[in-house]
């Protein structure tokens, strides 16, 4: 009965706090309070985000966006043949299942973490929609070292607001997401500047395709 009633409890307070956040620009997140470099951060609408900022985060981070549930099972399959054979780890999260660990979780590795990633993740994608998922997803990624959200990120690189950002700042920014920490939006050198460059070509092919339309409908 003990067990059962914790777990009710969970169900309802992840309900609660899920449904909360729908409406609510979330404050702060485990990511952030534990960063030793501080916060640096600017909530913003989608609104007031511009659209090649979108169409750039779909391009270069999760090209199936509009079209699953939250999960992409064929990039997890992938991932998972890709670090079978060694090397280099690849991840296979889309958008959906990086803002539920980004704003509810916190960052490594584990079962534990990884099963409560899935159901928050079933739950934003139940309850907030694309639109909200996107929105939030832009404002609480980490865009530099001690820096979270595009706003803020453009503010840092670009000296001017998320609003403002051309097919090549935005894509600069979305090549950053893996690694904020590692990567430079600016002057940018190897693969990231490849990259970079990559997604910025692909973002006409995601307006063009309607790859956005859930954002944008």
């Amino acid at each position: 009965m003990f067990l059962a009633k914790i777990v009710v409890g969970f169900i309802l307070f992840s309900l609660l706090w899920v449904v909360l956040y729908r409406f609510v620009p979330v404050p702060v997140t485990a990511t952030m309070l534990m960063d030793p470099n501080g916060i640096t951060k600017d909530w913003e609408s989608l609104s007031n985000i511009d659209r090649n900022m979108v169409d750039a985060a779909i391009a270069g981070e999760d090209g199936k966006f509009c079209s699953h549930n939250g999960f992409d099972q064929e990039a997890i399959e992938k991932a998972i043949e890709h670090n079978a054979r060694g090397g280099r780890i690849r991840g296979g999260s889309t958008i959906s299942q990086q803002t539920a660990k980004n704003v509810f979780l916190w960052q490594g590795g584990g079962y534990f973490r990884k099963g409560l990633e899935a159901w928050f993740t079933f739950l934003i994608e139940h309850l907030w929609g694309k639109r909200r998922i996107m929105e939030v997803y832009l404002n609480v990624a980490e865009t530099g070292i001690g820096t979270y959200g595009v706003e803020a990120g453009a503010q840092r690189y670009f000296k001017r607001s998320a609003a403002r950002l051309t097919p090549l700042e935005a894509a600069r920014i979305a090549a950053v997401l893996p690694l904020p920490k590692e990567r430079a939006a600016i002057s940018p050198s190897g693969f990231t500047r490849r990259h970079g460059n990559t997604i910025a070509r692909r973002i006409g092919i995601v307006r063009r395709d309607g790859l956005d339309s859930c954002v944008y409908e």
